[in-house]
Order: structure tokens, then sequence, then C-alpha cells
């Protein structure tokens, strides 16, 4: 079956508990329909980047599920109509990672990954320094 990301934004007025409890619901809904989740993860209350139906801030949770895509189909529309979740993205993956989400990481382990070194860029201004010195010397 395929792999599927799913990205669940609920309405900040919810209590933790109700937010967890539409997790479950739509991982119920998921192996209902012949589906299976994977993990799940509860990232909290998180500012949005613009208003959604007069809310700055949602709770935010995250599926990885091998699932039919009609099942995919299904959680889709129960969640775009259910009042509580204002967005759903869900995106099919070749594979997926092992371990906690990007998200979920701490920020140090985060920029250990794939950035490489960024010596080259520390305290040096580059041409800036070099056009000031100039300047003073002038």
């Amino acid at each position: 079956m395929p792999l599927y990301e799913h990205v669940l934004i609920a309405r900040q007025d919810l209590s933790n508990a109700q937010a967890e409890g539409l997790i479950e619901h739509f991982s119920t809904v998921i192996a209902d329909n012949g589906g299976k989740v994977i993990e799940n993860e509860y990232w909290g209350v998180r500012t949005l980047a613009y208003k959604i139906n007069k809310n700055r801030k949602g709770h935010y949770a995250f599926l990885r599920s091998d699932a039919p895509s009609a099942a995919v189909q299904e959680m889709e529309r129960l969640a775009r109509l259910h009042d509580d979740v204002m967005r759903v993205m869900s995106i099919r993956v070749d594979a997926h990672e092992e371990g906690p989400s990007v998200q979920m990481q701490k920020r140090d382990e985060r920029d250990r990954g794939d950035r490489g070194d960024r010596g080259d860029r520390g305290g040096d201004r580059g041409d800036r320094g070099e056009r000031r010195e100039r300047r003073e010397r002038a």
C-alpha cells in the first residue's frame, strides 16, 4: 500500500485532550477503510502564518500512514466536514523517515543535519568590511 504523511490543524480553543481525540478519530477512519496509522505526533499549539477563520493559532497533528488512496480520501473528506479542523494536508511519500519528525527534533539536532559546515559565514562581513576600511583611510 502507498505511504502517506498527513498534517491536521485544529482550532485553537480546543483542549489538548480534544485535539488528541481528533487524532484518534482520524486514525480510526483510516483503519476502518483498510489502512493503518504507523505513527502519530501531537505538535501542540503553534502560531499560524496567516489567519484562518479568525484564528491566529492552531493545534497541529502529524500522522504517518500506510493506507489505500480510498482511505486517505475518506479521511480528508471527513476532516474537511469536521468543524474543529481548519486545514488538512496529505502527501504521498516513498518511505517514512525513522524517528521523530523534524518538528519534534531538538533545534541542535536539526542544525547538525544536511546543512554542512557554515564556518565561512562566521563574523566575516565580506566585502562590506573592506569598503569601510577604504573609506576610513581616505
